[in-house]
């Protein structure tokens, strides 16, 4: 049990510590210039307000004061159509925001054969009613309360950390139909916080789910209908801060419940960035993108998750584990860190997280480039990654998602943008030759010391014109990574109007690429046909990031149910199949989106029976009695 284990652990700590402490107390000395390398904070729950931003963090501890409890982001944030048919972003947060969308009607009425007369409006309000009430474990609970760490059971907080955002959870939700949620909610304030909770929960065999930004989209944080123990989600969002800032090794230690946004924003205001900016950056968590091994769109510099982490401190019902040191690379055998990195709750709770960071780059632009065809866009970038000077982010999109990004276009102010907007798409598919119906777009952004940006920009650019591929200009560019953090949004609108869509991901070595998006598509379409959808479905993709040997692959598709008599269901058969084709075609189970329920039939094809057991064995050792019991990956 934790509190045998994790209290000789401590012992342990403190005992190899002090030694260390005594045998470089003679080293330290105060740099040259009396500035301290090292921005420290102390831990909340010790009784110190300081930090290294005193500024208020994104998320509350309840979050329904400023996000959907059924949808996507912040509540004062949506599209809609207004009484004139127009679209239209609400909210201020978004550089889209306030804006007409005057494209977004027709493509999304003749894409779907949607009707704006026929709506789908979502349940408003949660009734609390409809939530069975909490099963508490009494025993932990009294326990509970002796610690001062804040809990909740109130209906609300638990149904708010129920589910994550697959379109199954969230239909269910618009629906007011609510299944199995946790019990209670509690908030550590900090690591020893969750050390006293996992301690708890073992004495008194309580199941923990633990609970980040909750942007999972792997039902990861569904709650295990079968569970009869009493369910405690474990919400790390005030485990938010920063507690140093290394500035001679160029590392960052950070409590590991701060989510994308915030962790950027204080970093920034010292100089410093992690680049690590996945779509979800808004709203998941560090803790998150540890324990799914995350992506962030501008890897190509700056790395995936697994890059950037230095050092990890994890809580399991076996104790701490964490490693002795923080040297950039140890040969010690199997490296701990991916025991932790994807284990995706089944293990324990990411407390804190020491990153590499890098001083925020004095120049960045944003581009973008036509080509003919996909076919020859994806050679491009295959070259551009052979050449190895991709920039710090390099996305390809196929022609349906060119015809939906081209749909988002805000409305200009301007008669002239409007004219240069149209003398350009005459340029390309007029004087150039481009088939409207065919052409994609790659969009680029650039990073870095501002005479390096221009030559590798001029680079990439010299590549892009040996494939076909014409430059169009910077604001596409931007306007494409704009989109980024509102298209999010745009399932909620659908869904309005009997639109139901997903998307999912994929890696795949570059002489499968053309081959699965192809395939998969058509998989999708056919798929739908023969499962009663009345109206053609959207199936569309993009390369969203390159590697030596292969890329990460987006699917998106999209239908109108209406006619279906289990929309959702159909949806789920439809993904099933495209998962199918994914596998059959050389893809991976998933790039960076995880396995968590949703995937996992397909975990033994993928690491194989021996690799099972060897999850399996550390499975049973580290987490016996199964209290982190979300039923992730096995």
């Amino acid at each position: 049990m934790a509190s045998n284990s994790s209290g000789g652990g401590s012992s342990d700590r403190q005992r190899i510590a002090q030694h260390r402490l005594r045998i470089i107390a003679g080293h330290l000395q105060t740099p040259v210039d009396g500035e301290p390398a090292v921005l420290a904070a102390e831990c909340k729950a010790q009784g110190s307000q300081a930090d290294v931003s005193t500024e208020e963090k994104t998320v509350p501890r309840r979050r329904q004061e400023i996000m959907k409890w059924n949808g996507w982001g912040y509540s004062d944030s949506r599209f809609l159509f207004n009484k004139k048919g127009q679209a239209e972003f609400t909210g201020k947060r978004y550089r889209l925001s306030g804006m007409i969308i005057p494209g977004l009607k027709d493509w999304f009425e003749g894409t779907f054969g949607a009707n704006l007369q026929h709506k789908s409006p979502a349940t408003y309000i949660l009734n609390s009613s409809d939530v069975k009430p909490p099963s508490l474990n009494e025993a932990f609970l009294d326990d509970l309360k002796s610690t001062g760490i804040p809990f909740s059971y109130d209906a609300e907080d638990r149904v708010f950390r129920a589910h994550g955002h697959c379109l199954h959870e969230i239909f269910a939700l618009r629906e007011g139909k609510i299944g199995r949620v946790p019990d209670m909610v509690v908030w550590p304030n900090c690591h020893n916080d969750v050390v006293k909770i996992v301690e708890l929960a073992c004495k008194h065999n309580v199941c923990l789910i633990p609970y980040g930004g909750g942007t999972s989209v792997s039902s990861a944080l569904e709650c295990p209908p079968e569970e009869t123990r009493s369910i405690v989600s474990l919400d790390t969002s005030q485990m938010n801060r920063i507690l140093w800032i290394d500035e001679k090794n160029f590392t960052v230690h950070v409590e590991a419940g701060i989510v994308g946004q915030d962790l950027e924003r204080l970093l920034n205001e010292s100089g410093y960035c992690t680049g690590h900016e996945p779509d979800s950056m808004e709203f998941s968590s560090l803790g998150g993108w540890v324990a799914t091994r995350a992506s962030g769109m501008k890897k190509n510099i700056y790395g995936n998750i697994e890059d950037l982490v230095v050092h990890i401190k994890m809580v399991t019902p076996q104790g701490v584990i964490e490693k002795g040191c923080q040297g950039p690379r140890m040969s010690t055998g199997p490296d701990v860190h991916h025991f932790i990195m994807g284990s995706e709750g089944t293990l324990g709770v990411v407390t804190e997280v020491t990153m590499k960071i890098r001083p925020m780059p004095e120049y960045q632009k944003y581009g973008s480039v036509v080509f003919p065809n996909f076919e020859q866009g994806v050679a491009c970038l295959r070259e551009v990654a052979k050449q190895r000077c991709a920039p710090a982010s390099i996305r390809l999109m196929d022609n349906e998602q060119f015809k939906f990004g081209h749909a988002l276009k805000p409305q200009v102010s301007s008669l002239f943008t409007s004219f240069l907007d149209g003398l350009k798409t005459f340029y390309i598919t007029k004087f150039k030759g481009f088939d409207p119906n065919r052409l994609c777009v790659a969009t680029l952004l650039f990073e870095g010391n501002r005479e390096k940006v221009l030559q590798h920009e001029k680079q990439v650019y010299d590549i892009a014109a040996k494939f076909g591929g014409l430059a169009a200009g910077e604001d596409n560019g931007q306007r494409g990574y704009m989109l980024t953090f509102v298209i999010a949004y745009l399932r909620d609108l659908g869904m309005d109007y009997y639109v139901i869509g997903e998307s999912f991901e994929t890696s795949v070595p570059w002489d499968r690429v053309l081959d699965i998006c192809r395939n998969v598509k058509a998989r999708i379409i056919g798929e739908c046909k023969e499962r009663g959808v009345q109206f053609p479905p959207l199936s569309s993709c993009r390369v969203t990031q390159t590697y030596d040997a292969g890329a990460c692959v987006y699917f998106y598709f999209a239908y109108n149910y209406r006619g279906l008599s289990d929309p959702v269901h159909v949806y789920e058969q439809v993904e099933h199949a495209a998962r199918e084709e994914i596998l059959a075609n050389g893809g991976s189970l998933s790039h960076h989106h995880g396995v968590g329920k949703l995937r996992k039939e397909w975990m033994r094809e993928t690491v194989s029976s021996v690799g099972m057991g060897m999850i399996k064995s550390v499975k049973d050792y580290v987490d016996p009695n199964n209290i982190f019991g979300n039923r992730n990956l096995l």
